[in-house]
């Protein structure tokens, strides 16, 4: 049923087209120019979607689909599909925002290609992941060296119950089986105890004092702490915040001007954002902490530990960015690495990275797998073996899927609607409850409409 992906692909030569759908492409192209050697493809629009092997009439039915659970209530989301170095489908849908606190507005403000989202913990793969494979491949960070080698303070102290600290490495972190908590929740007193801090300087040190619950290596536990450390890391390897390595190593050489950590600090305006909680961090007025925000997020980081306790820049969450620039670092992972001229890390450092865990077929090195059929419900039952991606919080999924050669990007801004029983369940939206929040109903639709799908 599915096409191998060979290796023309990293050898093919796009031509640099005019029809881009953002000034990103358009900065992208214009870098490239035609007496500039290409070697890899650069995303281009395509003129129609049965040009790679779409059917329009079914891609329809996605467009059907979220337009329905828009009117049902969704607030809104937006879409992008690439195959083949092509753009299928750069869609929105919906609202940016709908709300102002409890208030509806008067006049709903509409989704469009260019809303920047908030990403949540697509940071962790389009920030920290793309920061390390570029460093892995330089040979500036080996991922078998242990933590301490560059975090010399992080160590078992005599106190501590579970030990493993000392000989943790970096690739038991990006594997989710280091030993840390789900969410030590730093930002507020009553959760994090001593290990409460609304400060960067002070939280980059509660990390290396986070006590392990369990033994290093012998389960998997999606942790946020795995990924704060590694944002570390790319800093001290890197002598450069996180933010200033990633946008200008990674970002700026692509063109993209809508991917950034702390946008609002950068000139951007919340108009500009898809709008998330709709009473800050309070979940409709349940939980309170010091500093908490009241009102509606839009253009601010809604994660609370990247917002509270890291300034707005973390390895696990912080990035904001558009359906449009994210399918440029999508192009970026589907061609080994490049993009036009420009080289970030080698093929082979990809291959590492998406390997399945010994432990647990689903989890790579930070990136999530299709590794069995629990995983069909963010990358339905289409999706190729190799497939990999992230989701966020917030309401976002990206998939990549190097066999079909194809690249989707939904973004949803889910959390701007009221919680369903906030005395019952503090993390459940109304956006929660719809499909396309779940994202396998969409990525279905998108996969059903391939012609070598029927």
């Amino acid at each position: 049923m599915m096409k191998k992906w060979t290796s023309c692909v990293l050898t093919s030569v796009l031509a640099i087209s005019l029809l881009v759908p953002s000034a990103s492409f358009a900065e992208s192209n214009e870098k490239t120019s035609p007496q500039a050697h290409v070697e890899y493809p650069v995303l281009t629009k395509a003129k129609k979607p049965e040009e790679v092997g779409f059917s329009s009439e079914k891609l329809e039915k996605v467009d059907q689909l979220i337009e329905k659970e828009v009117a049902a209530g969704f607030p809104g989301a937006a879409l992008i599909v690439i195959k083949d170095g092509k753009i299928v489908k750069n869609e929105s849908y919906g609202y940016k925002q709908k709300f102002e606190g409890h208030t509806p507005l008067n006049k709903f403000l509409k989704m469009k290609k260019d809303t920047m989202f908030d990403i949540a913990s697509n940071t962790k793969m389009y920030a920290a992941n793309f920061a390390l494979q570029k460093l892995v491949s330089e040979g500036k960070i080996d991922l078998n060296s242990r933590v301490q080698e560059y975090i010399p303070e992080f160590k078992d102290e005599p106190t501590d119950k579970i030990k493993g600290k000392n000989t943790m490495r970096l690739v038991d972190i990006l594997h989710h089986s280091a030993g840390f908590p789900a969410d030590p929740a730093y930002h507020n007193p009553e959760v994090a105890g001593d290990l409460y801090s609304q400060d960067r300087e002070t939280t980059l040190k509660m990390l290396t004092k986070t006590p392990l619950e369990y033994k290093p290596g012998t389960k998997n536990i999606y942790s946020d702490v795995d990924y704060m450390l590694l944002g570390y890391i790319v800093e001290k390897v890197t002598g450069q915040k996180l933010d200033d390595y990633v946008e200008n190593a990674i970002y700026k050489p692509l063109g993209l001007k809508h991917t950034m950590f702390n946008p609002l600090q950068k000139g951007f305006k919340p108009k500009d954002f898809a709008a998330t909680e709709l009473m800050g961090n309070t979940r409709d007025g349940v939980i309170s902490f010091p500093n908490v925000r009241t009102y509606t997020l839009q253009g601010e980081v809604h994660d609370e530990k990247a917002f509270y306790s890291m300034e707005g820049v973390s390895g696990h969450a912080g990035l904001f960015s558009t359906t449009s620039d994210l399918a440029v670092l999508l192009q970026v992972m589907l061609n080994g690495g490049s993009y036009g001229n420009k080289s970030f890390f080698e093929k082979e450092t990809i291959e590492e990275f998406v390997a399945p865990s010994k432990m647990n077929s689903t989890y790579g090195l930070g990136w999530r797998l299709n590794g069995d059929d629990s995983m069909d419900w963010m990358f339905s039952k289409y999706a190729s073996d190799s497939a990999y991606g992230h989701t966020g919080w917030t309401g976002t999924v990206t998939i990549i899927d190097p066999e079909q050669n194809l690249g989707i990007v939904l973004l949803t801004n889910k959390k701007h609607s009221p919680l369903v029983d906030p005395a019952v369940n503090s993390n459940q939206f109304f956006g929660d409850l719809f499909t396309t929040g779940r994202y396998g109903s969409v990525v279905t639709a998108v996969y059903e409409a391939l012609e070598s799908n029927k």
